[in-house]
């Protein structure tokens, strides 16, 4: 149903940037749609917001500036289209806030932007995070090139220990969060024992070893546990464990 609910999700996107750029008055095949988190990961619930980053091309010879405006333009249709409300409900709220600099940042960035931060300012964090992006909609070139780049600073030859640090660092500070506490022992998502410790540890264990193996760079959940099983770095009852909690938290 996760998948399902996904690819249904990838179809909205490809045909709303299809109308955000007529309605911009905007080619948009310089435009590519980068699926994040659950979207990302192929594991949608039916409440769940889509994740999403924005990168385009401008054409040879473009002004880049007028580029970066008309894919802002581009976008902000995109945005306001999908989640609009009308009298059938509305289609998806499309949060693009994991981008370089969150709220701040410009919508939609080159692959040259996008590398210089990453390079330069990117937390460890927001490096982990593009373990689930994959292409959802527009130009499939161009998010061929992002996923290659990401993935080059995600699974580096030499992993810096300071990385592995900062992601229990961050995993502590979820589970000590407002958020995290106001469920008290019910809080399914970011609690000890929910969702986001089973997250947590595949994702460690693919930063760890998926430098070496790109079968274990799934961007989901449970078909990387799988494969960090098959390939012995966790144990079967332990998988089975952790795959058991997992589907029983996600259907709750």
């Amino acid at each position: 149903v996760g998948a399902e609910l996904a690819a249904l999700a990838d179809a909205c996107l490809e045909a709303a940037l299809r109308v955000a750029a007529r309605e911009a008055g905007v080619e948009h095949a310089g435009l590519a749609v980068l699926g994040m988190g659950k979207l990302g990961g192929n594991e949608l619930n039916y409440v769940s917001d889509i994740d999403v980053l924005f990168c385009h091309e401008p054409v040879a010879g473009a002004d880049p500036e007028a580029a970066n405006r008309a894919a802002d333009r581009v976008v902000r249709e995109l945005l306001s289209g999908l989640s609009a409300v009308t009298p059938e409900g509305t289609c998806f709220k499309v949060d693009p806030n994991l981008r370089p600099e969150g709220r701040n940042g410009p919508l939609s960035r080159t692959l040259g932007s996008y590398l210089a931060y990453w390079d330069r300012w990117a937390q460890p964090w927001e490096l982990q995070a593009l373990i689930k992006v994959r292409p959802v909609a527009g130009d499939g070139e161009l998010a061929g090139r992002f996923c290659a780049e990401a993935a080059a600073r995600v699974y580096p030859e030499r992993l810096d220990p300071e990385t592995v640090a900062a992601v229990r660092r961050m995993k502590a500070r979820v589970e000590t969060s407002a958020k995290a506490r106001a469920g008290g022992d019910r809080q399914v998502k970011l609690g000890p024992g929910g969702l986001r410790d089973i997250e947590f540890a595949v994702q460690l264990l693919q930063l760890v070893h998926g430098r070496h193996d790109p079968g274990l760079r799934s961007g989901s959940t449970l078909v990387a546990l799988d494969r960090l099983t098959a390939a012995g770095f966790v144990g079967r009852a332990d998988a089975a464990q952790l795959a058991d909690a997992y589907r029983f938290l996600r259907l709750v």
